[in-house]
C-alpha cells in the first residue's frame, strides 16, 4: 500500500467521524430542550450520556486528523498508539455515562412520584430521529472498520449502535409512559427504561477496552493472521536453512512482522536478499496494512 492511499484511506476515515460529530453536535440541542420539556430521567440521562460521546467523538476526530497529515520519524508507532488511547477514551466515556445513568435510575426509583412526566412529543420524535440517525452512522462506520482495521472506527461503531440501542429504548419508554400516563405504575417505566441502558453501555465499553487494551500491550497476532504467517513460509522452505522466531504486533490499524531467519552461509548476499525480497512482498500482499521485515540470524532471537 502506498503512502498516498494510506493517508487516503486515513482521510475518508477522518471525514466519517466529523460527520457524526457535526450531527451529534446539532442534536444535542433540541435534545436537552426535550428532556427540560419532558421531565424525564432517562432523557437527561441521555443528554449527559450524549455529552460524553460527543466528546469522546471529538477526540477520535483529532486524532485521525493528526495521522491523516502524515508522520514523521519522531514517533514510528506513536500514532498508531494514540488509535488505541482514542479508543480507551471512548470506553472511558461510556463508563461515566453508565455511573451517570445507574444513580439517576436508582434515585428515580426511589422516588418514582417526584417527577411526572410531561410534553413528551418532542422528545419522541427526537428520539426517531436519533434512532435513524445513529442507525446510519452505525452502519456507515462498521463498514469503514471492516474495510480497513482502526481502533477509532471500530470504537466508533460500537458507540453508535450503543446510540441507536439507547435511543430506541427512550423512545420505547416514552411511547409507554405516554399510553399509560394515567396508570401508578407507569412512574416506574423511566427509570427501568435507564436500567435497561446500562447493559448497552457495559456490553460495548467492555468491547472497546478489550481490544483496545491487548492492542496497546503490544499482543502478538490472532492465530488466523499466524497461520498465514507459517504458511507462506512453508512455500519458501527452500530459500532458508532454519527459522528461529516470528514477532509480531499491532500499532492502530497497522501490523508489524519480524521474521528470524538462518540462511546457507554458502549463498552470497545478493541470493540471500532476493528471498529476503520475496518472502516479504508475497507476506505483505496476503495481509493488508503490515510491514515485514525479514533478519537473517544464526541462532534464535532472545
Amino acid at each position: 500500500m502506498t503512502i498516498s492511499s494510506v493517508q487516503g484511506s486515513y482521510q475518508e476515515r477522518t471525514h466519517a467521524v466529523l460527520v457524526s460529530l457535526i450531527i451529534d453536535f446539532v442534536l444535542i440541542g433540541p435534545d436537552i430542550v426535550a428532556a427540560v420539556m419532558a421531565h424525564s430521567v432517562v432523557l437527561f440521562a441521555d443528554v449527559l450520556k450524549c455529552c460524553n460521546e460527543l466528546l469522546a467523538t471529538f477526540l477520535g476526530w483529532l486524532t485521525l486528523r493528526r495521522v491523516a497529515h502524515g508522520r514523521t520519524f519522531n514517533y514510528n508507532y506513536g500514532y498508531g498508539k494514540l488509535e488505541n488511547l482514542s479508543g480507551i477514551v471512548v470506553a472511558l466515556a461510556m463508563a461515566v455515562s453508565l455511573i451517570i445513568v445507574l444513580y439517576t435510575a436508582v434515585i428515580r426509583l426511589h422516588h418514582p412520584e417526584a417527577m411526572h412526566i410531561q410534553g413528551v412529543g418532542l422528545g419522541i420524535f427526537f428520539m426517531a430521529l436519533g434512532v435513524c440517525t445513529n442507525v446510519y452512522l452505525w452502519k456507515k462506520n462498521r463498514r469503514l472498520a471492516q474495510h480497513e482495521r482502526s481502533p477509532v472506527m471500530e470504537a466508533q461503531w460500537r458507540l453508535f449502535r450503543v446510540k441507536a440501542f439507547s435511543d430506541a429504548t427512550v423512545l420505547f419508554a416514552l411511547l409507554l409512559s405516554l399510553a399509560f400516563r394515567n396508570q401508578a405504575w407507569s412512574h416506574y417505566i423511566d427509570p427501568c427504561a435507564a436500567l435497561i441502558m446500562i447493559g448497552f453501555l457495559i456490553f460495548s465499553a467492555y468491547g472497546v477496552m478489550a481490544d483496545t487494551v491487548t492492542d496497546l500491550l503490544d499482543k502478538a497476532l490472532e492465530e488466523s493472521l499466524q497461520l498465514i504467517i507459517v504458511k507462506h513460509l512453508a512455500v519458501f522452505f527452500d530459500d532458508y536453512t532454519a527459522l528461529h522466531g516470528v514477532r509480531s504486533r499491532r500499532s492502530g490499524g497497522d501490523i508489524y512482522i519480524e521474521i528470524f531467519l538462518e540462511f546457507d552461509p554458502q549463498h552470497l548476499m545478493g541470493d540471500v536478499q532476493q528471498a529476503i525480497d520475496r518472502i516479504k512482498l508475497g507476506l505483505e500482499r496476503e495481509i493488508s496494512n503490515s510491514h515485514v521485515v525479514v533478519s537473517p540470524c544464526s541462532e534464535p532471537e532472545a
